[in-house]
């Protein structure tokens, strides 16, 4: 089967590995006229935080936003270190880019944006920011593999995976 890739979502959590991702992502779109969705998804776990602690002090503090206006501040301060990443790294390519942040369970969000947005392949670390929700309850990469419709490409640090090393 011959499957001609259009769209690469670009999956970040702005750890040590978003630029990896991002350089792999840009480097399989400059083949061809390849759009790359870059995607950043606020854990429901944070924002349900956020939800237990404003039960606990509804009204604590001069000025206390709502969880909504909450998840909004993070909405706009992710969408604009996204932009900014993406002007000083990725300025010859941000045309190519579309730039996403949303909320939710982070593997069910990417599944989701890439069944909306049409998405022909997945790039994300299989490391990232929840390194002990993994002990817990499985990893979001790995979500994503086994549930994906379209390939992923998984972006891994040569210096951590090193034959015979383990990290």
């Amino acid at each position: 089967m011959n499957r001609k890739i259009n769209k690469i979502l670009a999956c970040v959590d702005f750890s040590d590995y978003t630029m990896m991702v991002l350089n792999y992502a840009v480097e399989l779109a400059s083949a061809s006229d390849m759009q790359i969705v870059v995607l950043n998804v606020i854990n429901q776990r944070d924002i349900n935080g956020i939800r237990m602690a404003v039960g606990y002090f509804p009204t604590q503090g001069p000025v206390m936003l709502s969880v909504e206006e909450c998840v909004d501040d993070w909405k706009k301060d992710r969408h604009t270190q996204l932009k900014q990443l993406v002007m000083e790294h990725f300025f010859d390519d941000k045309s190519k880019m579309q730039l996403m942040v949303d909320t939710g369970i982070p593997y069910e969000r990417i599944l989701k944006t890439a069944e909306n947005e049409s998405i022909d392949l997945i790039v994300l670390a299989n490391k990232g920011r929840g390194n002990l929700s993994r002990v817990l309850f499985g990893s979001a990469a790995e979500k994503v593999f086994r549930h994906a419709k379209v390939p992923v490409v998984c972006v891994r640090d040569p210096e951590k995976f090193k034959q015979g090393r383990r990290p």
